[in-house]
């Protein structure tokens, strides 16, 4: 489903602020198990710190808080994707930032609970992990340039559940 959009740069600035907590969550999933295991995406492709650049500052503080992700994801949700005095445009892309988190929370936690008990750190966990985080980085990037560009950015099955939630 195809959605336009007329959002004023005000509204596209406030629609891709929410992108940037699954963009710190998946940032850190990929420095942990680089600390961690030796298994890295950012060894595999070092261009890709150049994503960590700009929101180092960002993760420091988000790490500094205790349930910092739990916190903002309840206010998103509560303040913002159930309010329906704030544009649909603000909304929508909110609630999938959120969804987005969540894919990557379950995600991990597969990776933690189910694979890396019976695996242990090898090549085919280390392909899930790069398969998740490029996942979504790639949702995370496309995601902001078509909010950037005032279009509903379009994730399969993703958009569907938040068009359901968004209305």
């Amino acid at each position: 489903m195809t959605w336009s959009s007329t959002a004023s740069s005000r509204e596209r600035i406030l629609g891709a602020l929410p992108y940037l907590l699954p963009l710190m969550e998946v940032s850190l999933l990929a420095l942990s198990y680089a600390v961690r295991y030796g298994l890295g995406l950012f060894a595999q492709f070092p261009l890709l710190q150049v994503v960590l650049v700009p929101i180092s500052p960002l993760i420091r503080i988000y790490t500094s808080f205790p349930f910092a992700g739990l916190i903002i994801f309840i206010l998103l949700l509560t303040l913002v994707v159930r309010n329906t005095n704030i544009s649909r445009f603000i909304r929508f892309n909110t609630m999938q930032a959120i969804l987005l988190d969540i894919v990557l929370i379950l995600g991990q936690l597969i990776l933690n609970i189910v694979l890396l008990p019976i695996m242990g750190p090898n090549l085919v966990l280390d392909t899930l992990l790069n398969v998740v985080v490029l996942g979504i980085y790639a949702a995370v990037i496309y995601s902001l340039v078509q909010t950037g560009l005032g279009r509903y950015a379009e994730i399969p099955t993703i958009s569907d559940a938040v068009n359901m939630q968004v209305r």
